[in-house]
């Protein structure tokens, strides 16, 4: 199952980079190269669609990264303070 959730992971992260990498940070983006089509609308729509599907896919690697730490977590191992690095108090002065 974790292994699964791993690839499903790195596809959303490869698209999310791509889909970060299309966008211009000032808005433009995709949008750029169609300065005369801005008034027909297909342009808004566009940086609307690129907009949204980085915060789905933001959100979809949020959980996927949740729910494999979750499965792979180790249940099994006690873990909790490492007292074998503690320093010792001798007897005699706790007296």
């Amino acid at each position: 199952m974790t292994t699964f959730l791993t690839v499903v992971i790195l596809i959303v992260c490869f698209l999310l980079g791509a889909i970060i990498l299309v966008q211009n940070p000032k808005g433009g983006g995709l949008a750029t190269g169609f300065q005369g089509a801005s008034q027909i609308g297909g342009v808004q729509r566009t940086t609307n669609f690129l907009e949204k599907a980085t915060w789905y896919l933001a959100a979809i690697l949020f959980v996927l990264c949740i729910l494999v730490g979750s499965f792979a977590g180790n249940g099994s191992l006690d873990v909790g303070v490492d007292e074998s690095f503690a320093p010792t108090v001798p007897m005699e002065m706790t007296e």
